[in-house]
């Protein structure tokens, strides 16, 4: 099958970032580092550290505050992002957590309406319990986040692109009409789709970075962790606190795997992209498919946004399929390539349904509004061969839509 590939699918997009692949590999893994020389960071599983005398320590003490190998992985993601910091923990809902700990009863949170289910979980079930005011609006209208703002507000949750709708939200205008507003509220980016490859939030005035790395930045499907980027000295003295007293964590050894899975980010994204790129092409032509969402297409609403804030785009793609919840399941039922699974980011192409699945926990007439309906699919686009990957959902819309 010839490709669908446009020969530059980056055109349009932001330049990549300057030694992205050179720190991705050497920040954080310097061989000086160690008595023994290692050009693979060891993996420091002690829990405490012998001191010197009271009080006087060689920079690690006990492994909750501190560990070697968490730094390697901090320092090389700190790189990535632009930032001057990172902090890993132990998944990106604990990385939500430990952000909103920031804050206390009575403080204002104003979130993007569309994200992934879980961050829709915590803060009206769990940070709206414990007194924070949470509200929910669609930031992809920037009268709509002005409107939204209150004196209390703290802080504006920003996901882009969102889960599972793929809407892309404008960073920097943002970022702009909150700071304007109150330049202590906190803007926080959710970047866990376009990963630190193609997307770096800090420098469109977001004020922390956060991503569940168990999807790309990891990217091998093997880890559960979270990671907070930021630049403010201030901020990272306050989440520096955070991480050890709240004590949500990541073992060394997952720390570890991280800064493995970070060493061929580079390579994966590009292919993420030009799989995914050449997927999207093929379900936009398909009469089975009732729309496509991919930020890579020009049909996408924010396309120009898109490449104006972005070096490319990931491997996520949303689509409507013709039909009904039963064309939806025949599909997603008769994939073979595909895992019907949750999660996303891995090397492997994964196929999922939000509504039943990933956002089952968003309530039925907020999944009515945000456009999650039984025909809605969203697919993560491995690695595999592109040929190969087509020819499977050829095959499953053939099961779910077979010709009279």
């Amino acid at each position: 099958m010839a490709s669908h590939m446009e020969n530059d699918s980056s055109a349009g997009f932001l330049h990549g970032f300057k030694s992205f692949a050179t720190d991705a590999i050497h920040v954080g893994s310097e061989p000086e580092q160690w008595s023994s020389m290692a050009v693979v960071p060891p993996i420091s599983l002690s829990t405490t550290f012998k001191q010197h005398s009271p009080g006087k320590h060689g920079g690690f003490e006990y492994s909750r505050s501190g560990n070697p190998t968490r730094n390697c992985l901090e320092r090389a993601v700190a790189a990535l992002d632009g930032a001057k910091y990172c902090l890993a923990v132990a998944s990106g809902l604990a990385a939500t957590l430990t952000i909103t700990h920031l804050f206390k009863a009575g403080d204002g949170i104003l979130s993007m309406n569309d994200v992934y289910g879980g961050t829709n979980r915590y803060f009206r079930k769990i940070a709206a319990e414990v007194g924070l005011d949470v509200s929910f609006a669609d930031l992809t209208k920037l009268e709509v986040l002005k409107a939204a703002l209150k004196p209390n507000t703290k802080m504006v949750w920003i996901e882009t692109p969102t889960n599972p709708t793929m809407r892309v939200v404008d960073i920097q205008a943002c970022a702009d009409i909150v700071h304007e507003h109150n330049k202590d509220t906190i803007v926080v980016v959710d970047n866990t789709f376009m990963s630190a490859y193609f997307q770096r939030p800090l420098a469109l005035g977001a004020d922390i970075c956060m991503y569940s790395a168990t999807k790309y930045m990891n990217g091998h499907s093997d880890v559960v962790m979270g990671l907070i980027s930021i630049t403010r000295d201030d901020l990272y003295e306050r989440l520096k606190f955070l991480q050890n007293a709240l004590g949500a964590v990541p073992s060394p050894f997952d720390c570890y795997m991280c800064n493995r899975g970070l060493k061929t980010l580079h390579l994966r994204m590009k292919q993420h992209y030009k799989n995914a790129l050449a997927v999207a092409q093929f379900l936009e032509a398909d009469p089975r498919v009732d729309k496509v969402i991919f930020p890579g297409l020009p049909s996408h609403p924010q396309h120009e946004l898109t490449k104006k804030q972005c070096t490319g785009c990931p491997g996520m793609i949303t689509f409507y399929i013709k039909g009904k919840l039963e064309h939806a399941t025949a599909f997603l039922s008769n994939l073979k390539l595909f895992a019907l699974a949750e999660s996303l980011g891995g090397y492997e192409s994964l196929a999922e349904h939000p509504a039943i699945m990933t956002h089952a926990s968003v309530c039925e007439n907020e999944r009515k509004e945000l456009g999650i309906s039984d025909t809605l699919v969203r697919l993560s686009v491995g690695l595999e061969d592109e040929e190969d990957i087509i020819a499977d959902l050829e095959q499953a819309l053939s099961a779910a839509h077979p010709k009279k």
